[in-house]
């Protein structure tokens, strides 16, 4: 290439950026790179920052030895004796190969970084709202002091499971009687009407097996839908227990256990 152009001095990132932006500038592939003309455009880039008194890092001059080296190495005259061998220079080819590596994964990552650039300037045109408390608008069916909610009662039946596995042991037979969610709903409620006084949740269980805690829970919502029941808890983590509505309106107190 005989035709010359002038370098500006732009802001570089390193060597390998520098060497990028002059392959780019003279519009050849990483693949045939031209040791000649890129040495020369390289070293007339570090002469302009020499003679404009800019600080060359010790990188630049460390890349501007290399390309020196590749290219006193192509004006050697060739030995037939290497040829011979199969040798033809593989010094200079391990060098300009490993070269040709390096420009390729710098082009990569100054890619990604550019494309990464572009998305954070995108970004900083939109606005974002901050984060609000929105609990007012949920909806909340107020309850009277005491009373449960439906987690606190699967809890509670889940409580009863964990305890169930834990103490008792397996059984050596199998209780083969039944008992359907309107049976125990009638004795729930035989049970509540002979009692005075609201009865703990420990107590309903006449036969205390996972089966008859599942009719048992099933039983409640049904009497808990049909207002029928009311369940409270004293404080948090204690006794559950169970009464009549008609007996919740008079105001019966909890028994001592």
């Amino acid at each position: 290439m005989s035709e010359k152009w002038k370098v500006n001095l732009d802001i570089f990132e390193g060597p390998l950026d520098l060497l990028l932006h002059l392959i780019n500038k003279l519009e050849i592939d990483i693949y045939d790179i031209p040791i000649k003309e890129i040495t020369e455009q390289y070293l007339n880039y570090i002469h302009a920052m020499q003679m404009l008194r800019l600080d060359v890092a010790g990188e630049y001059l460390v890349m501007a030895a290399t390309l020196m080296s590749i290219k006193s190495q192509l004006l050697l005259p060739r030995n037939e004796s290497w040829e011979e061998e199969g040798e033809e220079y593989a010094v200079e080819e391990d060098s300009i190969e490993n070269l040709q590596q390096k420009l390729l994964e710098y082009r990569k990552i100054k890619y990604a970084s550019t494309k990464l650039n572009e998305h954070r300037k995108t970004r900083e045109q939109h606005y974002s709202k901050p984060h609000e408390d929105l609990t007012h608008f949920q909806q909340f069916v107020p309850m009277e002091a005491g009373e449960l909610e439906l987690r606190d009662l699967i809890g509670a039946f889940g409580e009863m499971f964990r305890r169930k596995e834990w103490l008792d042991p397996a059984p050596s037979t199998i209780d083969l009687e039944e008992i359907t969610v309107n049976e125990k709903i009638e004795w729930l409620e035989r049970r509540m009407l002979k009692s005075t006084q609201a009865i703990p949740f420990r107590l309903l269980f006449s036969r205390p097996t996972k089966r008859e805690y599942v009719v048992t829970f099933l039983a409640l919502l049904e009497m808990m839908k049909d207002n029928r029941v009311i369940i409270k808890q004293s404080e948090s983590f204690g006794e559950i227990y169970l009464s009549r509505v008609q007996q919740e309106e008079k105001g019966l107190s909890q028994p001592d256990e």
